[in-house]
This record gives structure tokens, sequence and C-alpha cells, in this order.
């Protein structure tokens, strides 16, 4: 069969028939051939890229490869041969970064011939020492900069280390409703820029107290499911908690006022939470409640409703198994240890447990806001619900 009538795959397999009988200059003329009437087809790129290498012409293995690439920029095994070229020049770093960039599309159930797997261990030992050398180096630059380990500027290099070696995923605020420009993207905030903290946390006790109260002798309308939406409502994420007892709130504050039957019984509670700087926004803020998630029970990912205000967690009943993740920090919750949190950022919580988790949830404002932006936003609140006449769940 003359050259011109063969098919890319009869081209493909000619092709590997004759660098297996060492006729490697055959096998690049026929491929050569095969690339200009087939420039589509990368497994034609790959083996001329092969039979250029068995030649011992490096350079032109790396063009072949460029033709794979424009084909198909994201081919695993023409980005894998890529980077072993790259490295047989003797260019490192240069190989490793190409490494890098071809583990990105490595699929560890694909199955891979022995030579390949080879190639992909060598891949990953040389990429995972380079990626050592570089955080070496990047934390060394900033070693002793930031002032005494575990201050805020510390923590806040080193998640940007994290965020350059891959270690940590960006988030950003994503609010379901209302966004104010210009607030930053903060996962949990530090507590000294809140100094009424102390005052919260020193009322856990009592706090507590009121709530055995309120769980030892319910009213039957205290507790409501913490999800409320209609089942035809297209939220799949809630669809397992919609109206479900599973996660459930005793609300204290509700769009803006007490609920008196749970109010009323906790006083010590309430006159902490007049203390704190929750957000005044007519029929919606501020809001606090205690929610309890039941043994077994996942919260999905999710993301809050502006980002104006933040959210604060008193933990008060926590047993074991229980978590929480915003972003990409995790954190356990530590009964009268409180924490602040931005909840337009992606998060979740857990209870593996086989006990009732109980957490105090209150608003406060960014404090990042002005008091213009603050009565700008409450003004803009309170204008939408008299046009619309509906005013949403979630609070601010």
């Amino acid at each position: 069969m003359a050259v011109a009538e063969l098919t890319a795959q009869d081209a493909s397999l000619t092709s590997m028939r004759l660098m297996a009988s060492g006729r490697i200059r055959d096998a690049r003329e026929l491929l050569e051939n095969a690339v200009r009437r087939f420039p589509g087809n990368v497994s034609l790129w790959l083996n001329l890229a092969v039979a250029h290498r068995a030649g011992g012409d490096l350079v032109a293995s790396l063009t072949a490869l460029d033709g794979a690439l424009r084909v198909d920029p994201r081919n695993f095994l023409a980005l894998l041969m890529r980077a072993t070229i790259i490295e047989a020049q003797g260019n490192h770093r240069q190989a490793a970064q190409a490494y890098g960039a071809a583990l990105t599309q490595y699929s560890p159930h694909a199955h891979y011939d022995p030579p390949t797997r080879h190639a992909i261990a060598r891949a990953q030992q040389v990429h995972e020492a380079y990626m050592r050398e570089l955080e070496e180096s990047l934390r060394g630059s900033v070693a002793g900069l930031a002032g005494a380990s575990g201050s805020s500027e510390t923590r806040r290099i080193d998640r940007m280390i994290d965020h350059m070696m891959g270690r940590r995923k960006v988030y950003t605020q994503k609010p379901t409703h209302f966004h104010l420009p210009g607030l930053p993207s903060i996962e949990f905030f530090e507590r000294q820029e809140f100094p009424w903290l102390d005052r919260l946390e020193a009322a856990t006790r009592d706090i507590q107290r009121e709530l055995a109260s309120l769980l030892d002798n319910p009213d039957p309308s205290s507790a409501v499911p913490y999800i409320q939406y209609p089942d035809w409502a297209p939220l799949d994420q809630w669809k397992p908690l919609n109206n479900s007892p599973r996660w459930s709130a005793i609300h204290l504050l509700e769009k803006g006022l007490p609920v008196p039957a749970n109010a009323d019984r906790c006083p010590v509670t309430m006159s902490v939470l007049a203390d704190m700087p929750q957000p005044r926004v007519k029929d919606r803020s501020p809001v606090a409640m205690f929610s309890l998630l039941k043994p077994q029970t996942r919260i999905p990912p999710h993301h809050g409703v502006a980002n104006t205000r933040l959210v604060v967690h008193l933990p008060l009943v926590v047993p074991g198994g229980c978590g929480f993740r915003v972003g990409s920090e995790t954190r356990e919750w530590k009964v009268g240890q409180a924490w602040v949190f931005d909840d337009t950022i992606e998060h979740e919580a857990w209870n593996d447990s086989d006990e009732l988790r109980v957490v105090m949830i209150f608003d406060i404002w960014h404090p990042h806001l002005s008091e213009v932006e603050r009565t700008a936003y409450a003004r803009i609140m309170a204008s939408m619900d008299e046009v619309t006449g509906v005013v949403a769940d979630g609070g601010i």
C-alpha cells in the first residue's frame, strides 16, 4: 500500500512496527508525511516525537510534541514526554515545572504501560523535590519578618504561601443575595478585632443553663427546622434537611424582634446579645438562635446571604466528632470558645457523633463597614422590602 493511501491508524501502526524493527529513519519519514495529511491526529504526533527521540534529536521531538499539544493541550502523554525530554536536555527546573503541568492531567485509575508508569514515578519524584525546595525558599525568605510565631501577620503570610504551593484553595465571598464591593474575603477573623468576645465567652455557663432549661422543658413550637423552603423549590443541596428536625433552631431574635416564647426564658443570654454589635435593619435584624444539629447529620457546603455581616458561633454542647469548615480552614468547636467568620465564603458543618450538638449563632456588622455604609445598607434593604413587599429569609 502506498504511503499516500495509508489511513492515520495504518500509519501509526506501521510506524510502530518499523521502530520495533530498528528502522527509525523509515518510521520518521512515514510519520512526517502522515502528520502533513492528518495534522489533527495526536497519536501520529506522539509517534513522531518517539521516533525523533529514538534517533537522538530531542529538539525535533519537542517540536512534534508541540504539534500534539496544539491539537490537545491537556494530553497527558504528550505533557509527560515533553517533561522527560526537557529533563534529558539538562534543564532540571524547567523539567520539574513541566512534570507538574503533566501531573495535573494524570489519572491514577487509568491503565498505563510499564515505561509510562516509570515516567510517572519519576515525574512525581522530581516535582515533589522541586516543590519542597520552593517551599523552603519561600518560607525562609520571610523567616522572622512577621513577628512572633502565631501572630495574625504570620498566619496570613503562611496562608499566602500555602495558596502558592497549592496546599489551600482560594475561596472568595459569594453571597447569595447582597454584595457590597471592596470587603476582604477572610475565612475566620482574628479574635483581637472583637474585644467583646471576652464578655460573650464569660457568660457561657449562664447561657448553657438557660439552653438546658429550654431543652429540658421545651415549648412545642420553640425548635423549628433551620431550613424551610417549599418542597418544589429548586434547592437540591437542601433536600435532605429541608423542613427536617435534624437541623433545627431555637430563635431568640428573629427579623429584628425577640421571640418571646424563647427570649423570655433566657434573660442572661438576651442581656449578652444586647451588648453585641448586631446590625439593625428594619424587619431583618438582629437575629440570634441556638442551632441544634442532631447526631449523624451533615450541613452541606453553602454560602450566606450578605457580606455586610459576619457570623459569630459560641459552642455550648459539643460532643466528639463535630467539625466546621470555612473555605480552606477546618476547625473543631470547643465549648465556650467563640469565633467570627464570613459566611458568604463556602462553609459546612457536621456532627458525626451519637449526641446532640448546640451552638449559639448571631450576626454582627462587618467591622470594615463605615457608619455611612451601614446606614446606606439598612436604607437600601428597607426600600427594597417596601417596593417588593417581601422580606427574604436569612436576616440582613
